[in-house]
């Protein structure tokens, strides 16, 4: 990347390339090790008969990449040329990609589910041709993940905070009980999280706990506020009964 921090990326080649390919590109927090082969990959089998290169990636500070992971990273200082954010990172894949991988075309799709599709289309490189984000948050104050109806979802909001930020690989928090409703009845307030059991170390689960209104924290990291027209076809793909996001796909389109 721009800054010097290396990524993890798994780069999956037909065996034998007739002519030049596109890439279809993933980014994701929650580890791309695990993947196998695209034909033998679900939903991209069809898509590995079609043939093209697929690209997998850590995003910074997860799994096997460098660098220090941050939920819903803000927007980048765009005066400052070496400032990073998911945007820029994506971006200096895709160059890097297009330098590095013989018999590309100069074209690039990228494709993500919730938190893996939620910036993709921010400051697009130009060989990005077409983006389908599945199941995007917009905001997570209004409607989506953390909150709904601007109602804080506490085991949400605990248990995802520490999947994500108590290591470097996604971590289950151990309740030690069968019936984890009971166990979080019996918590009290939100500072016996930290008291007892963070002890400030998710620095996500202190945000929630800090900024509790719809303040600067919250709209800054929001789509509305961070997207601007878009210069790339985007298909968004949404469930009605979606837990977490059924509004964001529906307010980013």
């Amino acid at each position: 990347m721009r800054d010097g921090v290396k990524l993890h990326t798994i780069l999956w080649s037909p065996k034998q390339v007739k002519g030049k390919l596109p890439f279809l590109l993933q980014r994701t927090q929650y580890g791309v090790q695990r993947y196998s082969s695209p034909e033998k990959f679900g939903y991209v089998q069809d898509l590995a008969a079609d043939g093209y290169f697929f690209v997998y990636q850590d995003i910074r500070g997860r799994y096997a990449s460098e660098g220090t992971f941050v939920m819903q990273r803000p927007t980048r200082d765009k005066k400052a040329p070496r400032s990073i954010d998911e945007a820029s990172d994506t971006y200096d894949t895709i160059a890097w990609l297009l330098q590095h991988v013989p018999q590309n075309n100069g074209r690039v799709g990228q494709y993500g589910i919730s938190y893996d599709g939620w910036l993709a289309a921010i400051a697009p490189h130009p060989a990005l041709q077409a983006v389908s984000e599945q199941a995007t948050p917009s905001d997570m104050f209004r409607n989506d993940d953390f909150h709904h109806n601007d109602a804080f979802r506490l085991s949400y909001g605990f248990e995802y905070a520490f999947l994500t930020e108590a290591g470097k690989r996604d971590s289950l928090y151990q309740f030690g009980t069968f019936d984890i409703f009971d166990w979080y009845l019996k918590l009290g307030p939100l500072s016996a999280i930290n008291q007892r059991y963070a002890h400030s170390r998710l620095p996500s689960w202190n945000n929630f706990v800090a900024h509790p209104n719809y303040d600067a924290f919250w709209q800054q990291q929001a789509l509305p506020t961070r997207l601007d027209y878009p210069r790339v076809p985007i298909q968004h793909v949404g469930g009605w009964w979606d837990q977490e996001d059924m509004v964001g796909p529906q307010a980013v389109y």
